[in-house]
């Protein structure tokens, strides 16, 4: 069975209900029979329709931004597009509360902290659709930051990815000290983008649908380094050399 076919299923079984809608959900993903690499994408991708939906909630409007921004984060068939959409209503119109659901987010995804930090960025992507986080969606977000287990550290090397205020922190986006040696800044430069690679993303559960993801943080981790690389660069010319 499809990844968008399992989704298609557990929508069916969930929208017969009531109540909280979306942890019907993710308690049947528990349960879902078949191969793991695939009820971890269908978790994934219910986490992401669902958070999303919440956050536009709770920003009290739904903007053709922040739909588009959803379609551009993740590549799904013409045809499951009703089955998105049907989610993502559902999601609005669930009676539970966002943090509720990110705390059941968290539970599928116990010990696994590189997959929830996945959630958040994609989650900063469409947030940031109309270039602006405002201050219900970025409370939003930390309150799920925190549901997930993530420090204030944590929360803010996601957010400085996506959010530039001010002049850029290029220590912040890589989660280091701004007093690292320059040789020891570019060692943990290359181990994050080893991790951040879009193979080792799918390989952890992101479906390849969310593969823009990964590429977004590369870019971000890139430029931070970039920057970094940039000032610690010898001086072009000097004052010459003495005779």
């Amino acid at each position: 069975m499809s990844l968008w076919s399992s989704l298609t299923s557990l929508i069916g079984s969930a929208a017969s209900g009531a109540g909280a809608v979306l942890g019907t959900l993710v308690d049947s993903l528990r349960s879902l029979v078949g191969d793991e690499d695939q009820r971890r994408q269908v978790a994934f991708t219910v986490a992401m329709i669902g958070l999303s939906a919440k956050m536009a909630k709770a920003d009290g409007v739904v903007t053709n931004d922040e739909i588009e921004a959803f379609r551009d984060l993740v590549e799904f068939p013409q045809n499951e597009s009703e089955n998105v959409a049907r989610l993502y209503n559902l999601a609005k119109q669930d009676v539970a509360g966002f943090d509720a659901y990110a705390r059941k987010i968290a539970g599928l995804f116990e010990g696994e902290h590189a997959i929830l930090e996945d959630i958040l960025d994609g989650l900063f992507h469409i947030a940031m659709a109309d270039g602006v986080l405002h201050d219900r969606e970025a409370a939003y977000l930390e309150i799920v930051a925190g549901e997930f287990g993530m420090d204030d550290v944590e929360y803010r090397r996601v957010r400085a990815r996506h959010v530039f205020e001010g002049e850029l922190d290029p220590y912040v986006v890589l989660g280091v000290d701004s007093d690292l040696t320059y040789e020891d800044v570019r060692r943990i430069y290359r181990k994050l983008v080893a991790e951040n690679h879009p193979d080792r993303l799918v390989a952890r559960g992101v479906p390849p649908e969310f593969v823009k993801i990964a590429s977004d943080r590369l870019a971000a981790i890139n430029a931070a380094f970039d920057q970094i690389e940039l000032r610690n660069r010898p001086p072009q010319g000097g004052a010459g050399v003495a005779s």
